[in-house]
């Protein structure tokens, strides 16, 4: 299905960043190692590199992780990509700096904890999780994303997923993106920074 969707010579997301991680950018420093999973095009992946990060993107499709690394190039920057499912995938342990998840919203909710809990393990501990999606009113927009509420968030979901976590950001908005054809329209959001406990 992603391979199908990415093959397209255009990206489907455009190659700038989700505004999100524009924003959220400055609470990162040069040279911190950030996991980005279902990194997709490599459009956040290669935005964060130019800015010094160290990023590693998890993708599972071909076809996206070779137009990230085109973009890339095209960019000056480099980018490592993991070509990996992330059901099922042993998860690091404490490698990141911060780990970013915009956009991940594929998973059933068994498979989201699965994925929550590779969170909880892959970043260091004082590290940070950038969390980034539609809200669950996204339907009735139809601006992207999935029609299947429970693949949703909203802030409740994600403050009980990560109870002890300090909290840095949170927010549950509308507003208009413009994302390539993927994501383009008014669209309902949520915005999710933590740190994890030292």
């Amino acid at each position: 299905m992603w391979d199908q969707r990415f093959t397209d010579a255009e990206y489907v997301f455009g190659t700038e960043p989700a505004d999100f991680v524009r924003r959220q950018a400055e609470r990162l420093t040069p040279g911190m190692r950030l996991l980005s999973i279902a990194e997709g095009e490599g459009r956040n992946a290669v935005f964060l590199a130019e800015r010094g990060i160290k990023v590693t993107g998890v993708e599972l499709s071909a076809p996206a992780r070779e137009k990230a690394q085109r973009l890339a190039l095209s960019r000056g920057v480099s980018i490592d990509l993991l070509a990996e499912d992330l059901r099922g995938w042993d998860w690091p342990v404490g490698e990141y700096d911060a780990l970013l998840a915009c956009f991940i919203q594929f998973a059933d909710p068994a498979f989201r904890e699965d994925i929550f809990d590779g969170i909880r393990r892959a970043v260091a501990p004082g590290g940070l999780v950038m969390i980034h999606g539609f809200a669950r009113r996204q339907p009735r927009y139809g601006t992207g994303g999935p029609q299947m509420v429970e693949q949703l968030y909203d802030l409740d979901l994600l403050r009980e997923a990560f109870p002890r976590w300090k909290i840095l950001h949170q927010a549950d908005y509308d507003a208009d993106i413009h994302e390539g054809e993927g994501h383009c329209g008014r669209a309902a959001l949520i915005d999710f920074v933590m740190q994890r406990p030292s």
